[in-house]
């Protein structure tokens, strides 16, 4: 049985460190969720197409995506979307109407992780 390691990327690791450390601090159990998420092997990672973040979310609304976001779709809301990775197409259109931002800026942002809605 091979040994499971975790995440190799040093940001990655840095990113799941903070998002813990924020749960503990915060109180908050979508940060444990997303930490856990983002520490699931890169094949079983969610990737999620616009189209679908655009289906499931109201305007206005944060769309938090545990993995990487591709283009397929168009958006018509005005939502910001954090991801911890982008195709360059999908943070085009995103950011023609809505906002693009990594996990690491909307905790900044938002550390209470309201009015944020998990996609994938």
């Amino acid at each position: 049985m091979v040994k499971r390691t975790g995440p190799s990327t040093l940001e990655l690791k840095k990113l799941i460190i903070e998002l813990e450390k924020l749960a503990r601090k915060e109180k908050v159990k979508l940060w444990k969720r997303i930490a856990n998420d983002l520490k699931r092997p890169t094949r079983i990672r969610r990737e999620v197409n616009l189209y679908k973040i655009n289906k499931y979310t109201r305007d206005n609304e944060i769309a938090l995506v545990p993995g990487k976001v591709l283009s397929l779709g168009d958006m018509d809301k005005k939502i910001t979307i954090a991801a911890y990775k982008f195709s360059q197409q999908a943070k085009e259109k995103i950011n023609k109407i809505g906002k693009a931002i990594t996990i690491k800026e909307l905790i900044k942002e938002n550390p209470k992780g309201k009015r944020v809605r998990i996609i994938g």
